[in-house]
């Protein structure tokens, strides 16, 4: 009877480990639907600064991370959340990360029935297009000011596209029949085409 019980347990030992082994291997899916293990930062410079995959691969984009306690910690937030973190914005809309996340899946939703992509590869493109990699920076004192061309940083290019894609999306869907969902599915779809037409963003194509 005792060996019974033994082997008994040694079964159920087995089949928990067989289980544990399964969870762990299981593969992490934007929303449980869109994979973010063949997604991919073409740009060298940007790969430290657009969070994708790895550590930052989440089921739903809500982490509750603190990212502004110390400076450069928010290159660490996954580049979804940023993207809804930014659509907060404009008092009336201050909090409601639910109705963004709402948005965005719903974006994500349009991109694969229009271009039939992954669309967090079509997010990742489009932020690696939308920022400018060249500006201009005063120099001088007092009186004499002048312009003078630098270059842009990795992360100021990242925090740039990220609020040019919302404003812009944010801009077009004013007023307008469509929806925040399918501007925003416009303007990272031209974008990560680096289709500057009529209907990208204005803010983007002074670029």
């Amino acid at each position: 009877m005792a060996d019974i019980a033994v082997e008994q347990f040694n079964d159920d030992i087995e089949v928990d480990e067989m289980v544990s082994t399964e969870i762990e291997q299981a593969e992490v899916k934007m929303f449980n639907k869109w994979s973010l293990d063949d997604v991919k930062v073409d740009d060298l410079s940007l790969q430290d600064y657009i969070a994708v995959s790895d550590r930052s691969a989440k089921f739903v984009p809500h982490t509750a991370g603190r990212y502004a306690v110390r400076r450069f910690r928010k290159a660490q937030c996954p580049i979804v959340e940023r993207i809804i973190n930014s659509m907060m914005m404009h008092g009336r809309n201050n909090g409601k990360k639910l109705m963004t996340t709402r948005i965005l899946r719903h974006t994500f939703e349009i991109i694969h029935l229009t271009t039939g992509e992954n669309p967090v590869q079509i997010l990742v493109n489009a932020v690696a297009n939308s920022g400018a990699r060249e500006d201009s920076t005063r120099i001088g004192r007092a009186g004499t000011v002048r312009r003078q061309a630098c270059d842009v940083s990795p992360l100021r290019r990242v925090n740039q596209a990220v609020w040019l894609l919302c404003t812009g999306a944010r801009n077009a869907s004013f007023r307008n029949l469509k929806s925040i969902a399918e501007c925003l599915s416009d303007e990272l779809i031209n974008a990560s085409k680096q289709n500057l037409q009529e209907e990208s963003s204005p803010l983007i194509s002074n670029f």
